[in-house]
């Protein structure tokens, strides 16, 4: 399966039958990031946590007792 990345538009072939190829059908919500463009979001996200005025808002997840 051909797959382009949103930031930097280039394109990569993926496995047909592979779990994010199968999402990537399934929900076109879902946008496909290459590797490196992964990392250096990734990178620079843990970059502005580090300085205190960035806040990941996440949601707060209740554990049952079921």
């Amino acid at each position: 399966m051909k797959v382009q990345c949103v930031i930097c538009d280039q394109i990569e072939n993926i496995e047909d039958y592979s779990p994010l190829a199968k999402k990537l059908r399934n929900r076109p919500i879902h946008t496909y990031l290459c590797d490196e463009c992964y990392e250096r979001i990734k990178k620079r996200t843990e970059e502005r946590l580090l300085t205190g005025k960035f806040q990941i808002f996440r949601s707060h997840e209740r554990q049952d007792d079921w």
